[in-house]
């Protein structure tokens, strides 16, 4: 579970900003909405608004980039590589700072504080602090290559000589198979992020479809969705390697194939299922659309991400979408935010963070104040995140006119245009 994450010095964030998924003491939807784990009462959704270019995509850019560098810095292939960091851009004062990076987080009922700083060609500190109930306990603390282990995470013990200073200690250690880091390492596996702006993973669908219970949700979940989607079928057709070539070069994909002319591939394709009418409208069967090709960008991209969607749900674990409502229909984001919200369809407390430009879903009735985030930058270009739950509101505001209204922030500054039309 996610319970918070704070970063500082990258990208478009300056000063260190938190994100939280900690809630506060309002009692709208307590019994939907939010959830107990380890003495903290968390969120199971929440939503960042802002103007295009505040920062919310930096946002999970950087834990995009912090996940990474944490599960692959200990490898031998980035013995030699720089730390690809980038420091806000727009001061002096940051150019010669190391970036910050925390996760607090919970895994196997413990909670973990783990950070780190990093320059482009260092660690400058690193540090993982536990607690079983409240009060944390310090595991190790690294100051450049000083690295101090506790009792607490003896499995650190001897490994400190093999830690890089561009490698952080964790990932040595579970290099090395750590339980504690192991187990790190794993919850930040599923912690997944993922762009609303591409249809890219398909694959993750049609890896589960081979599941029975997968596919019944994923079919139950396409009905009430509501695209006159009758069935599906996943086809495997063999197709030659000049094909493939073909197929690739149509889709504008930079892939160089290294294989003798003949070579059978094979090629998957979703068909989805229409019910056909005679002149009177009566049912006589089904119509096959191929989804590549005769579906809609919304469609195609519902069949994409429900994938991953799907997925999160059933592991009780963390997804994280930029433009989640990109290219589908307000009332089908809606559904995906309930799906997450609900009891019953989310047993098991997954928890879905993601950017929107969809006011709709500024409703007391869809979201708690402390699940909206705004992001918005200041006078220099620094990226400010803040929740509307530090707003005074009351009960009867309507949050989605007061949001367009500025009232709270995070809203493009639109000039005035004067149209002069002929004969006025």
């Amino acid at each position: 579970m996610l319970v918070e994450f704070s970063v500082g010095n990258f990208l478009s964030f300056k000063e260190i900003v938190t994100f939280s998924m900690i809630s506060s003491n309002i009692k709208q939807h307590t019994g939907s909405h939010v959830f107990e784990s380890q003495h903290y009462k968390l969120l199971k959704s929440s939503a960042i608004y802002g103007a295009n270019a505040s920062g919310k995509s930096n946002l999970f850019k950087a834990m995009n980039f912090a996940k990474k560098f944490i599960i692959k810095s200990s490898k031998d292939t980035q013995a030699k590589e720089s730390i690809n960091v980038e420091n806000f851009a727009l001061s002096t004062e940051t150019e010669d700072k190391p970036s910050f990076f925390e996760f607090i987080f919970i895994q196997n009922n413990i909670k973990y504080r783990y950070g780190f700083k990093a320059d482009k060609e260092k660690i400058v500190e690193e540090w993982l602090f536990s607690a079983e109930k409240i009060k944390e306990k310090e595991m190790f603390i690294r100051n450049y290559q000083d690295i101090k282990v506790t009792k607490s995470f003896e499995e650190g013990s001897g490994l400190e000589a093999k830690t890089r200073e561009n490698a952080l200690f964790l990932s040595v250690v579970a290099q090395f198979n750590g339980k504690i880091a192991e187990s790190i390492i794993d919850w930040l596996q599923k912690f997944n992020i993922i762009s609303g702006l591409e249809n890219q993973y398909i694959h993750i669908t049609l890896e589960k479809l081979n599941e029975i219970k997968f596919k019944d949700r994923f079919s139950e979940i396409l009905k009430i969705a509501d695209l006159a989607i009758e069935d599906f079928k996943v086809e495997s057709k063999e197709i030659d390697i000049e094909e493939f070539r073909t197929h690739l070069q149509s889709e504008v994909v930079n892939v160089i194939i290294e294989s003798e002319p003949g070579t059978k591939l094979n090629k998957i394709n979703i068909n989805t299922l229409h019910k056909k009418f005679d002149k009177n409208n009566k049912c006589i069967g089904s119509e096959i659309f191929e989804l590549e090709k005769q579906e809609s960008e919304g469609t195609k991209k519902l069949f994409s991400i429900l994938g991953p969607i799907i997925d999160t749900l059933n592991a009780g674990s963390i997804l994280v979408v930029d433009e989640l409502d990109v290219k589908i229909h307000p009332l089908i984001t809606q559904f995906i935010i309930r799906l997450f919200n609900s009891n019953k369809q989310n047993p098991n407390n997954a928890q879905l963070v993601f950017s929107t430009h969809d006011t709709n879903l500024l409703n007391k009735n869809i979201f708690r104040r402390d699940q909206i985030w705004f992001a918005e930058k200041d006078e220099i270009g620094s990226t400010n995140l803040y929740s509307l739950v530090e707003y005074k509101i009351r009960a009867d505001r309507i949050f989605e006119k007061d949001y367009l209204a500025g009232k709270y922030g995070a809203i493009p500054f639109v000039g005035t245009f004067d149209f002069f039309c002929e004969g006025e």
